[in-house]
C-alpha cells in the first residue's frame, strides 16, 4: 500500500456536505438488489440496524452472530442514554452545539465533516426509535425527557431509565427479525469470525468457526460489513462482556486494513471497583448518575472514617472545585484522571484506597427516594447486589476502568476501510469520537452508521463495482480456510501448562499500567518489551485442552488472546509515537502546569493509520485533519 487511500471528504461547506453527498451517490434498482449478497458480521446496534435496513432495501443479507441470539450483543449493556440535537425551550440545543461538543470533546482529533454528519442525523435516530416503540422516558405532559451527560452544558441525552442500550437493541432486533421472517436475512448464530477473505484485494467473505460443532465455514458475499465492537478487553478487566474481542478487526488489519489511532482508549470514571485479584470483569455504573450524584473524597489523606462520619466541611467535591462550569459532568477522561491522581496521593477510600464516593444523598433529600428510583432503579439494584451496600443509604464507591475504544479500523467518509468492499461500522471503526468519546454518543454513532449512512454508501460502492460471485472453492477461500485450520492446530498442540486466563490477566496488568489513564515514553517502551516477551511465553507455555471439534471455550479464548498480543503492541507503538496529550491519550511529559492535556496541533493534528507488515514493524501513515467550521482551541472545562 502506498500511503493512505482517499478519505473522500466532501469539498465545500460541511453544513450540507452529507446531503450533497447522498444526492450524488449512485443507486441500484430494487430488482437488482435482490440478486446481490451482503455479509454483516455482528448484531449489536450497528450490525442489527445495518442488516435490517439493507434487507429492507432488497439485498440478500447473511448475518453472522457470535451469540445464540442477537439480543446478547454487548450493546445491550449500555445504560445511560443516547445523544440527539433536538432543540428544547429550556436549553436551546442545536445541531451546531452537538457538532461543537463532539469535536471539542474529542480534543480536535476527528474529522469535522463526520462530527457534523453525526449531529445532523441524531434527531432522525430518535424518530426512528420512537417509531419502533422504544420506551424512552417522558415528561408528565408526554414529551420525551432528557438528561445531561459529561462534556455538555445542555440536556440532550434521551434515555430509557438505566437500560437504554437494551431497549434500543430490542428495537433494532425486532426490525432485523422481521426481515428474517420475510426471508431476506439469513441469521447464523454461534459463529466466531477468524479470518477475512480477499479476492484480488477486495473483501469478499470471512472464515468463521461454528462454536458448537467446531466446523470451519466459508461465507462469501459482494461486500462485507464488520460491526464487531471495540477492544477494551485487551486490558482483561474492563466493562465489556467477557467474550467481547478484537479478532475480526485484527484479522482484517493483518489482511491490509489500516488501524487508526489504536492508543485512543477511554477509561470510564464510574465503575464498581475490582473486588479481588481473580475477578474476571468490571461493572459500569452509568455516567447519568453524575446528574444527581456528587463525587467527593475526604480532605485529609488517609482518612479511614466511614462516609457518613465525615462532616460536610471535611469533604472535597473535587470536580465541582476544579471545574465549576461543568462540575460533576466533566468529560470522562478528565474525571478519570482527577480521581486516579487523588487516589494515588493517598486520599482514596475503600479497600486499597482505590475508590471515590458518588453520593446521591442530596438528591434523595431534595426529590425523594421514589424519584431517584424511577430514574436509576435498576442501577441501584445492580450496585447493591454486587457491593452489598445500599446506595440509597450509603454513597457508592466507584473507580475508573477501561470502557470504550475510540481507535479502530480506519474508514473513509463513506465508512469503507482501506480494503475495498470492507465497510466498518460502530465502535469497530475510528470515526467521529477523536481522542475522547462523549458520554451517550456511542449509541448515536452505532445507529447512525447502521440505519442512515451504510445503507447509502454500501449501495454506492456496489453500483460501481460489479464482480462475479465467489464460491467457497475459490483459491483465496481455500487459502484462508487452510491458514485458519493451521492456527487452530498449532494452538491445540502448544503443550504448555499455563491457562489462557493467566496470560490474559498478565497482559491486562501491563496494559493498564503502561497504556492506561496516563502514559510516558519510558513506561511505553518497557510495556512494549514486556508484551513481546509475554507473547513468546504464551506460544510456548499456554495450555489449550480439548480438540477442534465441538465446543471448546479455552480454544476460543486462546485465539482471542493471541490476537490481543498483536493489538497491544500496536497500541503501545501508537501511544509512543504520539508525542502529545489529547483527550484520553495523556502523555505525562505533555501537560500544563494545572495537569491538563497539552496538544501539539503543529505536529499531531492528524489521524495515525497503521499498516501491518508480516515479519517487520508496522508503517505509520497520517491523515491530516482540516478544520474550517471550528478552529482547534484549548480544551478547557474549568
Amino acid at each position: 500500500m502506498s500511503g493512505l487511500p482517499d478519505p473522500r471528504i466532501p469539498a465545500g461547506p460541511i453544513a450540507d456536505a452529507w446531503q450533497r453527498t447522498k444526492e450524488w451517490l449512485p443507486l441500484i434498482s430494487p430488482l437488482r438488489k435482490g440478486q446481490i449478497d451482503v455479509l454483516v458480521v455482528g448484531t449489536g446496534l450497528a450490525g442489527a440496524s445495518a442488516a435490517a435496513t439493507l434487507a429492507q432495501q432488497g439485498y440478500r443479507v447473511t448475518v453472522l452472530n457470535f451469540h445464540d441470539s442477537p439480543r446478547r450483543a454487548h450493546s445491550v449493556a449500555a445504560q445511560g442514554g443516547i445523544n440527539a440535537a433536538r432543540s428544547l425551550a429550556v436549553d436551546g440545543d442545536s445541531v451546531s452545539r452537538l457538532f461543537t461538543d463532539t469535536l471539542k470533546g474529542g480534543d480536535f482529533r476527528a474529522r469535522e465533516s463526520g462530527c457534523q454528519r453525526l449531529a445532523e442525523i441524531s434527531s432522525g435516530i430518535i424518530d426512528q426509535c420512537v417509531a419502533q416503540g422504544v420506551p424512552f422516558a417522558r415528561e408528565y405532559g408526554g414529551s420525551l425527557a432528557t438528561r445531561s451527560f459529561g462534556g455538555a452544558l445542555v440536556s440532550r441525552t434521551f434515555y430509557a431509565r438505566g437500560q437504554t442500550g437494551q431497549q434500543l437493541l430490542y428495537g433494532a432486533y425486532q426490525a432485523l427479525m422481521r426481515q428474517v421472517e420475510l426471508g431476506r436475512v439469513r441469521m447464523l448464530t454461534r459463529r466466531d469470525v477468524l479470518e477475512l477473505i480477499t479476492v484480488d484485494g477486495v473483501a469478499r467473505g470471512v472464515v468463521a468457526r461454528h462454536l458448537l460443532s467446531g466446523a470451519l465455514e466459508v461465507h462469501t458475499a459482494r461486500t462485507v460489513l464488520l460491526c464487531t465492537g471495540g477492544y477494551s478487553n485487551v486490558y482483561f478487566l474492563s466493562t465489556n462482556a467477557l467474550k467481547s474481542n478484537a479478532s475480526a478487526i485484527w484479522r482484517a488489519h493483518r489482511k491490509g486494513a489500516l488501524f487508526a489511532n489504536p492508543c485512543f482508549t477511554q477509561i470510564h470514571p464510574t465503575c464498581i471497583p475490582s473486588g479481588d485479584a481473580f475477578q474476571s470483569k468490571l461493572t459500569l455504573m452509568s455516567e447519568s448518575l453524575r446528574n444527581d450524584g456528587r463525587i467527593w473524597l475526604p480532605l485529609e489523606t488517609g482518612d479511614k472514617r466511614s462516609a457518613e462520619a465525615i462532616p460536610e466541611q471535611e469533604r472535597d467535591y473535587f470536580l465541582e472545585r476544579l471545574y465549576p462550569s461543568y462540575g460533576n459532568m466533566a468529560p470522562r477522561d478528565v474525571a478519570s484522571r482527577r480521581a486516579r491522581e487523588l487516589c494515588n496521593a493517598g486520599r482514596g477510600v475503600g479497600p486499597g484506597g482505590r475508590s471515590v464516593y458518588l453520593d446521591l444523598t442530596d438528591a434523595i433529600k431534595t426529590e425523594g427516594r421514589e424519584a431517584i428510583a424511577a430514574r436509576y432503579g435498576n442501577l441501584m439494584t445492580m450496585y447493591e447486589r454486587i457491593s452489598g451496600d445500599d446506595p440509597y443509604r450509603k454513597p457508592m464507591r466507584i473507580y475508573p476502568a477501561p470502557h470504550y475504544t475510540m481507535g479502530g479500523l480506519w474508514v473513509d467518509y463513506q465508512l469503507m476501510s482501506s480494503i475495498p468492499g470492507l465497510f466498518v461500522l460502530g465502535e469497530a471503526n475510528y470515526s467521529e469520537h477523536g481522542a475522547n468519546r462523549l458520554g451517550a454518543s456511542a449509541l448515536m454513532q452505532g445507529l447512525a452508521d447502521g440505519y442512515f449512512i451504510a445503507p447509502s454508501t454500501v449501495t454506492a460502492w456496489l453500483a460501481g463495482n460489479a464482480a462475479p460471485d465467489v464460491t467457497p472453492d475459490n483459491p483465496a477461500c481455500c487459502e484462508a480456510l487452510e491458514s485458519t485450520r493451521r492456527r487452530i492446530e498449532t494452538m491445540l498442540a502448544s503443550g504448555g501448562t499455563t491457562p489462557v486466563d493467566s496470560f490474559h490477566r498478565e497482559l491486562g496488568a501491563v496494559m493498564i499500567d503502561r497504556c492506561g489513564i496516563s502514559r510516558d515514553a519510558e513506561g511505553l517502551r518497557d510495556g512494549l518489551s514486556q508484551v513481546e516477551a509475554l507473547e513468546k511465553r504464551f506460544h510456548g507455555e499456554v495450555r489449550v485442552p480439548g480438540e477442534a471439534a465441538g465446543p471448546n471455550a479455552e480454544l476460543e479464548k486462546a485465539l482471542r488472546v493471541s490476537d490481543f498480543f498483536g493489538l497491544a503492541q500496536l497500541m503501545l507503538r501508537d501511544a509512543l509515537a504520539r508525542e502529545e496529550s489529547c483527550g484520553a491519550h495523556f502523555r505525562e511529559e505533555h501537560q500544563s502546569p494545572e495537569g491538563e492535556a497539552r496538544r501539539d496541533d503543529v505536529n499531531f493534528a492528524h489521524i495515525a493509520a497503521w499498516e501491518h507488515q508480516d515479519g517487520a514493524e508496522p508503517i505509520r501513515h497520517s491523515e491530516t485533519l482540516q478544520f474550517t467550521a471550528l478552529q482547534p482551541s484549548t480544551r478547557s472545562y474549568r
